[in-house]
């Protein structure tokens, strides 16, 4: 694309956590690989878990991908090994990060030295100060949502929540039926109760922080000039025709899923940066290249959920009597017990009876783990991420969502896309180990693993060069990253 000049210079602002950060690095590397010349913008307190995390080569980027930092406005770090409290980082993002990131775009603009004008901002859907940074400074703008399309439909339909008198909900909301309520009134998710339907609408507070900024934001990514999905047609097009039938919004492209996609980039440099703001553990290859194939149930809950002393010590024991083989990840701060409660200390019994069958590590490279061929299913939180990057190997899944979109997801995965099971959310040992033996073992697990495949095959064809999310990719490119001036 000529000098560095001319290049087409792209800034890139992901919400500080782990499973935003990811795929926008992913967006980030393709569009590198495309000629941009990029900057990727993380918060302080991120910038310097991703120095612990991976050193501090790991934020020195390349001449034409650079990372920069804004605040993130909290007026109390938390430890800065574990992710920030949520709730308070929203607040703080959408009240603070307009200012700093205005100047950081002022700088980049007229730096010279090299570096090219701001050409575009794409922004994360749920910092919508993003859009309105490129907006007032007369940069073109996209919004990336970085999770479902069905969980987008879901959070724009917070406001009816509160015209129908759903919202706040009463109490006792969570034992008397209310969350089983059939809702027939959101377009593109048909057959979904409340509990369906992203978690942030279950309190009892009608002031709740993250009910006003997911609807909020999702509300607001409808004024961006476009909109990125990490999804594909197929997966979820009732949803994404919603869009065009109820909102009237059309500008929007599909280019998932990004893993895949991601194959595009081209050996060298920028694809060896890393976004994992925790350190993984190599070890467990070594461990699943012993193994038989497709014989190991692989447990992962996420970079944010957490859990009970009591749900982690039935979840050890379940994987146990399930007598399948495991690659379990333990986060240091996936136990959150209430005063009293047991603590996420491994009962004597379950190490008794795993000895060598299973694995513990702290963290892994679950993109290289999810395609190895000893993994037969993948128990999750059921983020997008883990979703996409499960559809694209071909893996089923044993579902536990924690908040946010992922009941969504977890919905979709059992009743609409056929690749999944659920376990209650209350958790119980004996459900743990038979819900693992029947997705090993049984023979419902052996249709979802054909299933699985299946929509494998349908994510590779439209990410190959003249799929779908190919040539929406191209587009984005063409017509929504336009030059500035």
């Amino acid at each position: 694309m000529g000098s560095a000049a001319e290049k087409p210079h792209v800034v890139m602002v992901p919400y500080p956590a782990q499973g935003h950060v990811t795929p926008m690095m992913r967006l980030a590397k393709l569009l590198h690989s495309r000629g941009f010349h990029v900057t990727f913008v993380n918060t302080e307190f991120n910038h310097r878990r991703l120095i612990r995390s991976k050193g501090p080569a790991s934020v020195r980027g390349l001449p034409d991908f650079r990372f920069e930092t804004i605040p993130d406005g909290m007026p109390v770090q938390s430890d800065e090994g574990a992710t920030q409290d949520i709730p308070l980082l929203c607040y703080y993002t959408r009240m603070t990060c307009l200012a700093p990131f205005k100047r950081l775009l002022a700088r980049l603009d007229s730096e010279g030295g090299g570096t090219p004008p701001v050409s575009c901002v794409v922004s994360d859907g749920v910092m919508s100060f993003g859009i309105r940074a490129a907006q007032e400074m007369g940069f073109p703008d996209i919004q990336f949502w970085t999770a479902s399309a069905c969980s987008f439909i879901g959070y724009l339909h917070y406001r009816e929540l509160i015209k129908r008198g759903i919202f706040p909900l009463k109490e006792g909301y969570l034992s008397d039926g209310t969350l089983e309520t059939p809702v027939d009134w959101v377009p593109g998710m048909p057959n979904i109760r409340l509990k369906d339907l992203p978690s942030f609408f279950q309190t009892t507070d009608p002031n709740d922080i993250m009910f006003d900024f997911l609807g909020e934001e999702a509300q607001s990514c409808l004024k961006a000039s476009a909109i990125i999905f990490n999804t594909f047609h197929e997966l979820e097009k009732e949803a994404l025709e919603a869009l065009v039938s109820k909102f009237n919004f059309t500008n929007f492209y599909t280019i998932g899923p990004l893993p895949l996609l991601g194959k595009h980039v081209k050996d060298g440099e920028v694809k060896s940066l890393n976004s994992s703001l925790w350190k993984p553990d190599s070890k467990v290859f070594d461990w699943l290249d012993r193994q038989k194939p497709g014989s190991v149930i692989y447990v992962n809950y996420g970079s944010i959920t957490t859990m009970t002393g009591q749900n982690f010590q039935d979840f050890a024991l379940g994987l146990a009597d399930s007598e399948q083989p495991f690659l379990w990840v333990v986060r240091p701060d996936v136990v959150k017990g209430e005063e009293g409660e047991s603590s996420g200390e491994l009962p004597r019994e379950f190490l008794e009876a795993v000895e060598d069958r299973g694995m513990m590590v702290t963290w892994c490279a679950q993109d290289e783990v999810l395609p190895h061929n000893a993994v037969g299913a993948f128990l999750t939180h059921c983020g997008w991420n883990s979703n996409l990057e499960s559809i694209s190997c071909g893996v089923p899944v044993i579902c536990w969502p924690f908040f946010a979109d992922q009941q969504t997801n977890c919905h979709y995965s059992c009743e609409k896309w056929g690749i999944g099971m659920e376990i209650d959310h209350r958790v119980r040992r004996d459900d743990i180990a038979n819900v693992v033996r029947e997705m090993m073992v049984g023979e419902k697990g052996k249709r979802m693993r054909l299933k699985a495949r299946e929509w494998k095959k349908i994510a590779h064809d439209v990410t190959q060069v003249g799929g779908e999310s190919y040539v929406n990719f191209e587009e984005v490119i063409k017509k929504g990253l336009r030059y500035h001036g």
